[in-house]
Parts: C-alpha cells; sequence; structure tokens
C-alpha cells in the first residue's frame, strides 16, 4: 500500500462519519467524503504537519461541503 492509500484506509470511516453529520445525507456523505480525499491527494505535498491529520482532512470536508451549498443557492 501507498501512504495516501493507508491514509484513506484508516480516516475514510472517520471522515463519512464527519461528512454524514454536515449534509444528514448518506449518498452527499458519499461524495463529499471522495471529494475529500481527491483534494487531500492533489495538496498534501502542503500539509505541514501543524495539526492532526484527521483536522486536517475534517476542514477540508468542511470547506467543500461550505463550496458546494453556496453554489446550490
Amino acid at each position: 500500500m501507498t501512504d495516501f492509500e493507508t491514509l484513506y484506509a484508516q480516516y475514510f470511516t472517520d471522515v463519512y462519519r464527519y461528512a454524514l453529520s454536515l449534509c444528514r445525507s448518506e449518498s452527499e456523505a458519499e461524495e463529499l467524503t471522495q471529494d475529500t480525499f481527491f483534494k487531500a491527494l492533489q495538496s498534501i505535498d502542503r500539509f505541514q504537519g501543524q495539526c492532526k491529520i484527521y483536522v486536517w482532512l475534517c476542514q477540508i470536508a468542511k470547506n467543500t461541503w461550505f463550496s458546494s451549498a453556496r453554489r446550490q443557492k
């Protein structure tokens, strides 16, 4: 497994639960979780370790969810 696959396997469930708490829809939470990990993969080189990786992933999820909610309005 690559480092990112390990990260995905370790944090998928936690990020999914957080996403579900935001959007309250299983299908939306799945999509949000996938978007979160896709964005994390794109920017993993900018992660500086100043916070826990779980916090960083949840921040990405929250920002993605807010952006999506703004577009829908």
